[in-house]
């Protein structure tokens, strides 16, 4: 290991005084070079084909994140507790919080642009001492989040299927179990784009990015000229509390899963870093522009959906479960028409959980590689034919499959998957933030020489950034533990906080008798690996 860091250690990493041209900026030579010259550092050698380029990788990340197409999805949280203006401000909120987040991990996704994400910069950042436990549970917890992603993004596609049933066809009684076959028909889908067409993925998100955009203005366009429209007042000071809680402020925050769950998954570059070319620089661009892209197709749609609402109850009680279908019912007062704008929703949501499969499986892969997880050999092999993690892409679909039987017992116990899903993607961010602002603040040029990559905010913007980071998701993570009414029944509780805990209470037991033996941290300090 000690050779392997001597020999590169000259691979073009910045400090905050080292200019950032050094770096080689052009040819794919070049890049393919340095790409593995990063990650020789890190020990870890190339096993994955660099299919990714920029705008490949960034119509992966929009489509994932899929902002505007989410914010439908789940529209109801946020306007029961919240209404419209609830909606307004609480996504301008985590708008900046997210982007204040994700700029913290866009430096450490160049610093240390491996698959494992968040568990890897943690392996560097933290203490000597926990480093490796510390590793070992934020790979865990990332790996629950990314899971529980895939279960909650494919449930909704599925739900939305049932919603366009009942819309169209109104004697029809949707069920659970039906719902549940549904969704095994959607991962399914999913699992066929990543395995037999994986070698067009990168072309496929490039046009998924143009039917991204295109598809906002289908949406948009539709409601602004053809829906009632409401006023000022209508949007901007209207709240909805019907949760029962104690002032429209703490409802407001209640109800942010919504603005929460439509930005949650830009770290998705960071988990494909070992596919993209340039990674280093490429992903920390890519996770900023698509934040910023999203952020402003989502907030321009919310707003013109809130102007042309029409009848809030009517909305509310819609029979599809989705007040957004029946919002595009009286804007276009056509069924055939709302059909289409709900139909192409649905293709995106589905190109949503094609690249959440993608994420989800490299990451496994990768924790796997390290001896993170139980049949760690299998779980980390690499198909030589096709350079796919075809074990953990098997693993990933296994998981979703039996968590989608969750939805057979009880709808509710599932929703809680969703808030899962936030609880662990933030808490990965949380440790990791807070070691790289510990490192930051203390300052000690002993302990803490960080290598820099070619994308980082300097010694005075970038704490301040790491603060409404860490704040934002503390706040949020916080909350969406909350259920969404004040006096909840077992019928509607949400079960999140039993879902988290017992995950993390697995995952520390699972390392103190197997995972501490056989986890291969990795560190480039041999020091800190004979520990």
């Amino acid at each position: 290991m000690e050779s392997k860091t001597l020999e590169a250690a000259s691979f073009g990493v910045t400090t905050f005084a080292d200019p950032v041209e050094e770096l080689p900026s052009a040819g794919t030579a070049e890049h393919t070079n340095r790409d593995q010259q990063e990650m020789a550092y890190f020990g870890k050698t190339q096993q994955l084909k660099r299919n990714f380029g920029f705008l490949s990788i960034a119509g992966f990340v929009c489509s994932l994140l899929s902002t505007w197409e989410c914010m439908f999805a789940v529209f109801i949280f946020g306007f029961s507790n919240g209404g419209p203006a609830g909606l307004v401000y609480g996504y301008l909120f985590c708008w900046v919080g997210t982007l204040a987040t994700v700029a913290s991990l866009a430096e450490m996704a160049s610093m240390m642009p491996l698959s494992g994400g968040q568990y890897h910069w943690v392996s560097i950042l933290a203490p000597a001492h926990w480093a490796k436990f510390l590793s070992y549970i934020t790979g865990w917890v990332t790996i629950i989040g990314w899971q529980a992603g895939q279960a909650s993004v494919s449930f909704l596609a599925a739900s939305i299927i049932q919603g366009l049933a009942i819309f169209n066809y109104p004697g029809y009684h949707a069920t659970r179990w039906q719902g549940t076959l549904i969704f095994y028909a959607v991962i399914a889908f999913v699992v066929f784009v990543n395995t037999y067409l994986a070698r067009w993925l990168p072309k496929i998100e490039g046009m998924i990015l143009i039917l991204h955009i295109v598809g906002f203005f289908v949406i948009l366009i539709p409601l602004v000229y053809l829906a009632p429209h409401g006023s000022a007042r209508d949007v901007f000071a209207t709240f909805l509390n019907t949760g029962g809680w104690e002032s429209n402020g703490l409802s407001l925050f209640v109800g942010l899963l919504t603005s929460v769950f439509s930005f949650l998954g830009a770290d998705a570059a960071c988990h494909m870093s070992e596919e993209i070319q340039n990674a280093s620089t490429v992903v920390p661009w890519v996770m900023i522009s698509s934040i910023m892209l999203n952020g402003t197709m989502g907030l321009a749609l919310l707003i013109a959906l809130l102007f042309y609402l029409g009848d809030i109850n009517n909305a509310l009680n819609s029979p599809t479960g989705f007040p957004f279908i029946e919002i595009f019912l009286q804007a276009t007062n056509s069924k055939s028409g709302s059909t289409l704008m709900i139909s192409l929703i649905l293709v995106m949501l589905a190109a949503a959980a094609i690249g959440i499969m993608a994420s989800a499986s490299r990451l496994l892969w990768s924790f796997a590689r390290d001896g993170g997880v139980p049949f760690s050999s299998y779980i980390s092999r690499v198909d030589t034919g096709t350079a796919l993690p075809l074990y953990s892409i098997l693993v990933s679909t296994i998981i979703s499959l039996l968590l989608a039987l969750i939805n057979i017992g009880s709808t509710a116990a599932f929703n809680g998957i969703m808030s899962v899903n936030v609880a662990a993607f933030f808490s990965s961010y949380m440790i990791a933030i807070t070691l790289l602002l510990h490192k930051r603040l203390r300052n000690d040029p002993e302990k803490d020489t960080l290598r820099w990559g070619p994308w980082h905010m300097g010694p005075v913007f970038g704490p301040f950034v790491n603060v409404v980071g860490l704040a934002y998701t503390t706040t949020t993570m916080f909350f969406g533990f909350f259920p969404s009414n004040r006096n909840p029944t077992l019928a509607n509780m949400n079960w999140s906080c039993l879902l988290f805990g017992a995950s993390i209470i697995f995952s520390v037991v699972f390392y103190k008798f197997w995972g501490r033996h056989s986890y291969k941290w990795p560190l480039v300090d041999p020091i800190r690996r004979r520990q």
